[in-house]
């Protein structure tokens, strides 16, 4: 299974020439955008008050809903 003959290809997988470390310039618009507000503290932040907002928006909408129901 060996060929060291004249037919074979030679390659080496850690050539450091190839390596490209600059990932940031490399990411979408929306990937930075992604990890500057979801990741981290950040992140956490902008969870709770999303949660917080939604539960707001839902008894709004629970007390309008059960107001025109139950109103004589």
């Amino acid at each position: 299974m060996d060929s060291n003959g004249a037919g074979s290809v030679q390659y080496d997988c850690w050539n450091e020439d190839n390596i490209n470390m600059n990932v940031e310039s490399s990411q979408t618009t929306w990937m930075r955008i992604y990890n500057r507000v979801c990741v981290g503290s950040t992140g956490k932040v902008v969870k709770v008050a999303g949660a917080l907002a939604a539960l707001v928006s839902i008894y709004i909408i629970g007390y309008v809903t059960g107001y025109y129901v139950h109103r004589c």
